[in-house]
């Protein structure tokens, strides 16, 4: 199987180094807007094909699959274009700045009749797959406490583009958010804001989901000051957490310490989720069973993002 890339950043760099690992796969092709990036990157990985567009790199490698890894503000037109091509895509995260961006790139994959894949890493540590392998055979009720920390004046720093900034619930929260619908059972039915988001004045942020299979879902974001990104899931037999999110411990009932779960080799070797991520999308991709998440799946975050922050 052969897999393409467009962007040639750090993120991009994770990718390929991941996608190679699978067996069977080649990462055939690069394309980048600054093409020295791009040269720079294929030298250092082996990528045989450097190309000027999408659609040159499609004809020139024959590529299966491409994995869309740029700035969120260009994966838009940058998506569309590897819609015009039938290979799968797949998207990194997060599926457009906002809601409004995410929803008219499902458009466009509506319309053309294609399946999209978001990259959301977090799905695929040992600590996450760990904690839903053992939850799946629990019944009960389950209570989801996400804590989230983010700084819009530090994302400014950093150089990120002003709407990013101004939406960086959607770029960065998304990767606790994720949590609340990857394990929460059921569909919301009901968001309800308790500390709302107050733009710029906001300090934290506090929203409670409730779900139709009776599990209840809490955020916390800190927006301004320390704090971290962690989960808990709660039942009547067991409680998991995570924190930092590549850990896991879990405390059975009746028990007053913490077990904690042997992170995966392959946590240690790539970015955390990257090495399974990609083994889930070449399965996808080739039509097998996968639990790559689809662009469907992945909007009703962005939606219930929307819903926590009212925007």
């Amino acid at each position: 199987m052969k897999v393409a890339i467009v962007g040639a950043g750090n993120i991009a760099r994770e990718h390929v180094r991941a996608f190679a690992d699978v067996p069977g796969v080649e990462v055939a092709g690069i394309h980048s807007r600054t093409r020295s990036r791009a040269e720079e990157l294929a030298r250092e990985q082996g990528i045989p094909a450097v190309c000027d567009s999408v659609g040159e790199m499609h004809d020139a490698t024959g590529a299966d699959l491409v994995v869309v890894a740029v700035n969120v503000t260009s994966a838009n037109a940058v998506s569309r274009a590897c819609l015009e091509h039938p290979w799968a895509v797949f998207l990194e995260k997060p599926p457009g700045y906002n809601l409004e961006d995410g929803e008219d790139i499902l458009r466009a994959t509506d319309e053309a009749g294609r399946r999209v894949y978001v990259g959301l890493n977090r799905r695929f540590l040992s600590s996450t797959r760990a904690a839903l392998e053992d939850l799946e055979s629990r019944s009960g009720p389950r209570f989801i406490h996400v804590q989230d920390q983010q700084d819009q004046s530090a994302a400014a720093s950093l150089g990120q583009p002003k709407e990013v900034v101004e939406n960086w619930m959607y770029a960065n929260s998304i990767h606790v958010i994720d949590y609340i619908s990857l394990f929460g059972r059921g569909a919301v039915v009901n968001v309800t804001p308790i500390a709302p988001w107050r733009g710029e004045d906001t300090h934290v942020v506090l929203a409670k989901v409730d779900f139709d299979s009776g599990d209840v879902g809490l955020y916390e974001g800190l927006w301004k000051g320390p704090g971290p990104w962690a989960v808990s899931i709660s039942t009547p037999g067991i409680r998991w957490e995570m924190r930092p999110l590549e850990s896991a411990t879990f405390q059975p009932s009746g028990e007053n310490r913490l077990h904690e779960v042997v992170t995966d080799v392959r946590d240690r070797e790539f970015r955390p989720g990257f090495r399974l991520q990609a083994e889930m999308a070449v399965s996808a991709a080739l039509g097998k069973s996968s639990e790559s998440p689809t662009l469907d799946e992945v909007m009703e975050t962005m939606r219930l993002i929307g819903a926590i922050f009212g925007r």
